[in-house]
């Protein structure tokens, strides 16, 4: 059985370092993992971790394919895409991207989707966008919503009802498990909001009248993702993601239905059924540390009853030292 604070570790998995006994983000990298690098008028700074062994592939692509490079292997840094333009970078980006599926380097490539996600500077300018099955290779950033339907009903524990749905069999992640009523990744260019609200259609054929008048916006959590190889296809890469979550109460004859056939079903569990979901394991990490973020902002879980629970608010919302609209300073060009 996992507690809160073990469920909240599985998904914020990037070792913490210290310095003068206070938490700091990331002050020293693990061996095998280098940052990815970027420079401006400002110096030189971190969009990303990637691992040794994708440098080490990384070096043996044609340059005519992956474009420019810079490797220092003493400070453990990587440039990559060293070129003037977005468009520019973004095209070398899909010919790495189509170069490394074409000769079936990764695992993760597997699960290619055709859609471009983004990585941002820290000016607020849109470096290079990625296939978003390739863009883990590189440690960026990723971004995402997650949504929580739930029904109010008094006789319930906790007075609400909360729509969950099962992944399908055949996802390429996590299948099979338990997950955020409505759930997605964010593609370049896109608002968080509209993603709720095309994800809302495609995953649960919720009307978007109904989702454009009822969703509220619950801000955001962030962690840093360790992937492994059973739920994700390979281990050890790193995965920092800023997830923007919703609620959506809704009227009981409004019910999700499966349409893209990513969700198998979709149950309506009461609080405690969801509080043994979340112990045995059954939520996709991620989707379960939101599940937690939700239960402590409807006072479901407090420091009352939740002995953790300062470490477990810490760890949801991780200060995460890459540049991008997870930011509060941060703005578009």
């Amino acid at each position: 059985m996992k507690s809160n604070l073990n469920i909240v570790e599985d998904t914020d998995k990037f070792p913490y370092s210290y310095d003068n006994g206070e938490t700091c983000t990331i002050t020293r990298l693990p061996d095998g993992i280098y940052s990815l690098v970027w420079q401006d008028d400002k110096g030189v700074y971190t969009i990303g971790y990637l691992l040794e062994r994708v440098l080490d592939r990384l070096e043996d692509v044609p340059e005519s394919v992956r474009g420019p490079m810079e490797v220092s292997r003493r400070n453990k840094t990587v440039s990559l895409f060293l070129l003037d333009t977005e468009p520019e970078r973004t095209t070398t980006a899909a010919n790495l991207a189509a170069y490394w599926r074409s000769h079936e380097t990764f695992k993760l490539l597997q699960g290619w989707r055709n859609e471009l996600w983004p990585v941002y500077g820290r000016n607020g300018e849109l470096l290079f966008s990625m296939e978003r099955a390739a863009i883990g290779l590189l440690g960026t950033m990723q971004y995402g919503v997650h949504m929580t339907a739930y029904i109010e009903e008094p006789s319930a524990p906790n007075g609400m009802l909360i729509w969950v749905p099962k992944r399908a069999a055949n996802k390429p992640t996590f299948p099979g498990m338990l997950d955020n009523t409505v759930a997605g990744g964010l593609m370049t260019d896109e608002n968080p909001f509209e993603c709720v609200i095309r994800e809302a259609d495609e995953e649960a054929s919720l009307p978007e009248d109904v989702v454009r008048e009822n969703a509220c916006s619950a801000g955001m959590i962030t962690y840093i993702y360790i992937t492994d190889e059973k739920n994700v296809g390979e281990a050890d890469f790193v995965y920092p993601e800023c997830q923007w979550v919703y609620d959506l109460k809704l009227p009981a004859r409004i019910i999700p239905q499966p349409k893209d056939g990513e969700v198998e079903q979709f149950t309506l569990c009461d609080v405690n059924q969801v509080k043994r979901e979340l112990a045995n394991g059954k939520f996709k990490d991620s989707c379960a540390t939101v599940m937690l973020d939700f239960f402590i902002r409807h006072g479901i879980i407090s420091r009352d009853n939740e002995p953790d629970f300062d470490a477990i608010r810490q760890r949801m919302h991780r200060v995460l030292p890459l540049p991008g609209p997870h930011q509060a300073s941060w703005r578009r060009l």
